[in-house]
């Protein structure tokens, strides 16, 4: 990056950036010896005391950007190098939308519910849509699918939020995506949800425990409510996949479900559980977890392997890639390449490293992924 600065003349370059006000602010946390700049951005080249630079690179991060600027920290060819951009303004959308998508949302897996507690997966399997809105099968509906999902999916966002606010990087609310219950034989009533950031990652503590929070906190609720699910669930005897009607949904369980089925239940040989709202409910919070710890792109598991890994995230990422596309994932695999890439940005300090204690954590981020991902998640009778 530096060297598109080569070329410029500092003192006579014309530029957009207030570089005396620059000068001041890093010139007193960072001494520099040289100073190159464009019309865009400026680079400073510090002396860096490794054992206050967290500290002190956060403290000009929070006064550059109340006057507008975001430092960027990055050790190129032997040389630490502070550059300066303008901060974007990002029009903020109002609160309300976040409160009718949510509200959306929760109208909608009522109505999933309410149709998986009749006993199907879709609208166009009743012969009487109407009975969708009786209000026994509104209620068990809300209770046995819409809850446990919705707590699952609330908690794991809002462990963004709160873990965003500690780190001081400004974010939205949670927007979640409601879809009526109109696909064939699948059927959840959302697509989950996404919080936006309005400033870049500080550092690779932030970018770590952001990316972490809503993955672990969604696992821990998903936990019991899996639990609650098998303990619950009728103990069936096994049909064979050729005596199935078709159109007919399989839903195959993850390794961490095989265990708790294990756990929890005695299951006879011949012998299978049958799928309930609330075990669908925790097989999909599960489900969602190990798809946000895929490390590509700014999905969760995006973050968490950028802090650790670093550039090497992007080899990470495509090892997912390839893993996705050669099992049933292979769609989500080409939205992942062309709508989100596979490489993370890199934080606003990329120098300062991770602590033990992080390090630790990401072995678990993995056990999460390893226990939670499913290769062909749902099998659909011919």
């Amino acid at each position: 990056m530096s060297d598109s600065f080569n070329s410029f003349e500092s003192k006579t370059f014309e530029t957009n950036l207030d570089i005396e006000l620059l000068k001041r602010e890093i010139g007193q946390l960072f001494p520099f010896y040289d100073l190159r700049f464009d019309a865009k951005t400026a680079a400073f080249y510090c002396r860096i005391d490794e054992e206050t630079l967290e500290e002190k690179f956060d403290m000009l991060r929070k006064s550059l950007a109340e006057k507008g600027y975001i430092p960027m920290l990055r050790y190129e060819k032997g040389e630490h190098i502070i550059y300066v951009i303008k901060k974007i303004k990002k029009k903020e959308k109002p609160v309300w939308i976040n409160i009718f998508l949510l509200i959306a949302v929760i109208i909608t897996t009522i109505i999933t519910g309410s149709i998986l507690h009749i006993g199907y997966s879709d609208i166009w399997s009743l012969s009487n849509p109407m009975e969708i809105l009786t209000p026994n099968n509104l209620f068990f509906g809300a209770i046995f699918f819409a809850l446990p999902l919705m707590s699952i999916l609330i908690i794991h966002e809002m462990g963004h939020y709160f873990i965003s606010k500690k780190h001081g990087v400004a974010t939205s609310l949670p927007f979640f995506l409601p879809i009526p219950p109109i696909l064939p034989s699948f059927n959840i009533g959302t697509f989950g949800a996404l919080i936006s950031s309005r400033d870049p990652m500080p550092n690779k503590k932030a970018l770590f425990d952001i990316g972490i929070a809503g993955p672990l906190a969604g696992f821990i609720v998903a936990i019991p409510v899996t639990a609650i699910g098998l303990i619950t669930a009728k103990i069936i005897p096994a049909i064979p996949l050729d005596e199935l009607p078709s159109g007919q949904a399989v839903f195959n369980p993850s390794f961490l479900i095989e265990l708790l089925s294990r756990g929890i239940l005695d299951i006879p040989k011949g012998f299978m559980i049958e799928m309930n709202p609330i075990l669908f409910a925790g097989w999909v919070g599960l489900l969602i977890t190990s798809i946000n710890l895929l490390p590509a792109g700014q999905l969760d598991g995006g973050h968490i392997f950028r802090a650790v890994l670093g550039e090497k995230q992007k080899y990470a990422g495509w090892i997912a890639i390839v893993i996705m596309i050669f099992t049933g994932w292979w769609f989500f695999a080409f939205i992942i390449i062309f709508a989100m890439g596979l490489m993370h940005p890199p934080p606003l300090n990329d120098d300062t490293g991770l602590d033990i204690k992080r390090k630790l954590l990401f072995f678990v981020a993995i056990a999460m992924l390893l226990l939670c991902f499913i290769p062909d998640p749902i099998y659909v009778i011919p």
